[in-house]
C-alpha cells in the first residue's frame, strides 16, 4: 500500500494514521509514542486553563521532537442564569444524595467556583509554543483566532459529525476536516449540543467526498486493516483511530477499568449525555441509568464539570457503576501492550493484507 499522500506531507508524517485524542485517555506518553512510529499523535489539551495547556505540551515536546496535533473544545459556553443556577444546585444536592449512598467521600463545586475555560487562551499557548497542527471539536473556531492561527502558518484541522457541519468548515477555509461518523467512541463532535446525528460513519464520509473539497480524516470505527482500508476506497486521506489504544501501556485508564473494557459486551455500548450534558459512546452503567433521559442533566460543560468530583471518587474505590468509560462500537480483544507495538501491528497487517 501507498501511504504517502497530501495529508502525510502536511502533517510531516509517512503514515497517515492519526491516534485520537482522548481526553482523560490519551497521555504525553501515547502521543510521543504515536508520533515516534512516525503518526501523528494527538494531545488533547481540551478546556484546560492556559497553564495546564502549557504544562501538557511541554511535557510532549521532552519527550518527542515529532510532529503532533493539539486538540481543543470550540464549543460556546452557555451564560449562568438565575435558572440554570438553579437546576445546577438541585442536580447537585441528587450528587450529594448519591455519594452518601455510595460512601464515597466528594465535595462538589458550587457553580461560581467552576469557571468553564474558553479556548483563545489557548490559542495564544498554542501560537507561543509554535505548535504547528491544531485539531479541534464541538463547534467552529471564530474567524479572528482562525486568521491568527493561519498568519502563524498553523494546519487546522475540524471535526464534523454532519454533511452541513464539514461546508461550514470549509467556508472557514479549514485546511482539513475529520469526518466522525456515530460509531466512534467518546464525545460527538457536533455542533449543537442538543442534536445527535446518527448517520454512520461510510455514509456520513460519502456524502462529504462528494461535496467538499478539502482532504478528509475518517474517524469512528477503525480498529483493523479491513475498516481502514474500506476507508481508503471511499477517499480518505487519514485515520483517526481511538479505541484500539485504550488499554495500551501509555493510557491513563486503571487496571480496573481495562478489565472493564475487555469484559464489555455489545449490548452494553450507548450514547449518553448524562456525564458531560453531551453526546457521548461509552459503557452503560448505573449512574446513566440513574440520570439519562432525566431532568438532572445540565448544559455542557457544567454537567461535566460538576459530574467530575462523582466519577474521581468512584474511580478511586476501583468502581465503574459511577464513572465514564467511553469506547466505540468496534471493538475486539483490546490488548495491554505499547501504543508502538499496537501501531506497528495495524501498519504491518493492512501491509500484509494487500
Amino acid at each position: 500500500m501507498v501511504w504517502q499522500n497530501e495529508l502525510t506531507a502536511l502533517f510531516g508524517v509517512k503514515y497517515p494514521i492519526i491516534q485520537a485524542p482522548m481526553f482523560g485517555v490519551t497521555t504525553s506518553e501515547m502521543v510521543a509514542a504515536a508520533s515516534n512510529c512516525n503518526c501523528l499523535g494527538s494531545l488533547p489539551i481540551a478546556d484546560l486553563d492556559a497553564e495546564n495547556s502549557l504544562k501538557r505540551i511541554y511535557q510532549t515536546k521532552k519527550i518527542t521532537n515529532k510532529p503532533f496535533a493539539v486538540n481543543i473544545f470550540a464549543n460556546d459556553i452557555p451564560e449562568i442564569t438565575p435558572e440554570l443556577k438553579q437546576r445546577y444546585n438541585a442536580i447537585k444536592n441528587k450528587l450529594i444524595e448519591l455519594s452518601h449512598q455510595q460512601n464515597f467521600e466528594v465535595v462538589f463545586p458550587e457553580i461560581e467556583a467552576v469557571k468553564p475555560n474558553g479556548y483563545k487562551e489557548q490559542i495564544d499557548v498554542i501560537l507561543q509554543e509554535k505548535c504547528k497542527i491544531l485539531s479541534f471539536t464541538f463547534g467552529n473556531l471564530d474567524d479572528d483566532s482562525i486568521n491568527r492561527l493561519k498568519e502563524h502558518n498553523v494546519t487546522l484541522i475540524g471535526t464534523c459529525t454532519t454533511l452541513d457541519e464539514a461546508i461550514q468548515l470549509e467556508k472557514s477555509n479549514i485546511d482539513v476536516i475529520c469526518v466522525q461518523g456515530i460509531e466512534a467512541g467518546g464525545h460527538r463532535g457536533t455542533f449543537n449540543p442538543d442534536i445527535l446525528p446518527q448517520i454512520g460513519g461510510f455514509s456520513l464520509f460519502s456524502q462529504v467526498k462528494d461535496v467538499v473539497k478539502k482532504p478528509l480524516i475518517f474517524a469512528g470505527g477503525i480498529y483493523d486493516a479491513k475498516t481502514l482500508l474500506a476507508a481508503k476506497q471511499l477517499g480518505a486521506y487519514a485515520f483517526q483511530i481511538g479505541s484500539l489504544f485504550l488499554c495500551s501501556n501509555e493510557s491513563a485508564l486503571k487496571s480496573f477499568e481495562k478489565e472493564r473494557l475487555k469484559n464489555v459486551k455489545e449490548n452494553e455500548i450507548i450514547l449518553t449525555k448524562s456525564f458531560s450534558g453531551r453526546y457521548a459512546r461509552g459503557i452503560e452503567n448505573e449512574f446513566i441509568r440513574l440520570f439519562e433521559n432525566s431532568e438532572f442533566v445540565l448544559p455542557y460543560p457544567y454537567q461535566n464539570k460538576l459530574t467530575n468530583a462523582l466519577r474521581n471518587a468512584s474511580k478511586s474505590k476501583k468502581n465503574t457503576a459511577f464513572t465514564n468509560l467511553w469506547l466505540g462500537q468496534s471493538f475486539k480483544n483490546f490488548e495491554e501492550d505499547s501504543t508502538s507495538n499496537l501501531l506497528q501491528k495495524l501498519i504491518d497487517s493492512v501491509e500484509d493484507y494487500q
